[in-house]
């Protein structure tokens, strides 16, 4: 196992506000609770992730798919020896930045700053929401976690080189983040693909036989669960499927990273972060499994005709309701009417938006745009 790559927490960098230690839980542990005590947490129940609830009260949404990359990441960091606790904070804290309406609203928002010569990244905002949006401690703003939660969202998707960004210099450009926080990005991977092709049967755009024609391993799945249960309804063959889905997929991860890190020759989690590329990874044919699936789901979910009016409805909304504030800036609420004063008025209305869930930002639309 890769005991040696754990990430230890007393070699924290610690917080930006110096706090006394806690008794009972270490500093990871206590990063898990305050995000998921957040309000931005608790907003992730009403925001979009594939599906809108206007089709069915069963799919997911984003506080579900978040609990679901926490469980497979916490699976993949506990077979790999890695830190739990770690691991768990930076699954749960991943899409805390994440806009209504899922990545329609993240591209509808990232459009309307681009005006502005800027842009808008659910990462980089997460990691704003929880240093200055949630606003529950008298001693300092935000949520005060440590530099290994903070640097992990800022670098969940992609790392970066020095000066890139102002905002990003203090996370250590140019090196990678601990091994925890590299798995997070590949178990939502994991966690979304399932998911998505689970939704997309119970929304009746896929069926198991059009998956099955796309992908080798899944037709194999299928043939082998059919064989096993021929009296099984086609639903109860779909949960089985799904269910080895993500056991293959999980397996290939934990089997891929460790090979990695054996072929890499790392010693400790120091040589994680200098190491030239990212250690966490698929096995081949895992990797080559998650790219066909990715490529079907795209094809035939993400830009089905239901989910593309949806998606082009929703970018033109949030367009309609930045463009009312834009020109309305004192329709704004009190507290981000004031920080229009001394902030750009843009990026307080991004702000605004962006913490939005769909439905109170279908209220806002509809007393204001829409009436």
């Amino acid at each position: 196992m890769l005991e040696r790559l754990r990430f230890p927490v007393e070699r924290s960098r610690g917080r930006r506000y110096p706090e006394p230690s806690h008794p009972y839980r270490n500093a990871f542990q206590r990063d898990r609770d305050r995000v998921i005590h957040s309000r931005a947490f608790r907003r992730l129940e009403a925001k979009t992730q594939v599906f809108t609830p206007a089709l069915s009260d069963h799919f997911r949404n984003r506080l579900t798919h978040t609990i679901e990359v926490a469980q497979i990441a916490r699976t993949v960091a506990n077979t790999l020896g890695l830190n739990e606790d770690l691991t768990e904070a930076l699954a749960l804290a991943h899409d805390v930045g994440h806009p209504p309406f899922a990545h329609a609203g993240e591209t509808a928002l990232d459009r309307q700053m681009r005006r502005f010569g800027e842009r808008f990244d659910h990462n980089w905002h997460g990691l704003r929401v929880v240093e200055s949006f949630e606003h529950r401690y008298a001693a300092f703003p935000g949520l005060n976690l440590t530099f290994e939660l903070r640097e992990g969202m800022v670098k969940h998707s992609r790392d970066f080189g020095p000066g890139e960004s102002v905002e990003m210099d203090e996370y250590l450009p140019g090196m990678r983040p601990p091994l925890e926080a590299q798995l997070i990005d590949l178990a939502d991977e994991v966690a979304y693909t399932a998911a998505d092709l689970d939704d997309a049967y119970a929304a009746g755009i896929l069926t198991p036989d059009a998956v099955a024609s796309e992908s080798g391993p899944c037709a194999a799945i299928l043939e082998q669960i059919r064989s096993r249960y021929p009296a099984a309804t086609e639903r109860e063959w779909v949960w089985e499927s799904v269910r080895q889905l993500i056991d293959r997929l999980v397996t290939g991860l934990i089997d891929g990273t460790r090979e990695a890190a054996r072929d890499a020759g790392l010693e400790d989690f120091e040589a994680v972060r200098a190491y030239p590329e990212r250690v966490a990874r698929f096995t081949p044919d895992t990797g080559a499994l998650t790219r066909a699936l990715k490529q079907l789901l795209y094809a035939r979910v993400y830009c089905s005709e239901p989910l593309a009016q949806d998606r082009l409805r929703s970018m033109a909304r949030i367009g309609e309701l930045f463009e009312f504030f834009l020109a309305s800036p004192e329709s704004l609420p009190p507290g981000y009417r004031e920080r229009a004063e001394t902030a750009s008025v843009h990026r307080v209305i991004c702000d605004y938006l962006a913490g939005m869930t769909d439905g109170y930002f279908n209220r806002i639309y509809g007393q204001t745009v829409g009436e």
